[in-house]
């Protein structure tokens, strides 16, 4: 018998792309999928302005980005896959541009964040973890039903 997955949303905003009916299960299935050792996973779903400060904080750029994430560890406790920061307005953004729902736009940058977490660097490892991304999305981003 599997373990359940803690799944944490930080919404303080109330975004409603976080409370899109599939959304939490659509992550907790990617996560079981591509990290079954993971017992906990969080998600915080951003304004640009606390998106730009965490930019600052952690990676030194002073100006927004769409998806920073923090991998976890394995403790004692169990395996936390690690935290993902989505910025909801610069999804919508990407979303309108592309002209796709901003659902699936954050469910990219969900996978997106989730690899990172994993240890994937695509600045890094000649393109390996985009390879895999793409895979990934041909499987598991379609947009809302």
């Amino acid at each position: 018998m599997s373990r359940e997955l803690e799944l944490v949303f930080q919404n303080s905003e109330r975004f409603r792309e976080s409370r899109a009916p599939h959304l939490r299960q659509w992550l907790s299935r990617l996560v079981r999928e591509v990290a079954p050792q993971a017992d906990s996973f969080a998600v915080r779903f951003v304004n640009e302005e606390e998106m730009r400060e965490l930019n600052r904080s952690f990676r030194g750029r002073d100006a927004p980005t769409d998806v920073l994430s923090f991998p976890g560890q394995a403790t004692e406790e169990g395996c936390h896959l690690g935290d993902v920061a989505v910025s909801v307005g610069i999804a919508r953004l990407q979303a309108e541009r592309a002209g796709r729902s901003s659902y699936r736009e954050v469910q990219t940058l969900l996978l997106h964040g989730v690899l990172h977490c994993l240890g994937y660097d695509h600045e890094t490892d000649s393109g390996k973890m985009s390879s895999l991304e793409s895979r990934l999305r041909r499987v598991w981003i379609r947009d809302e039903q």
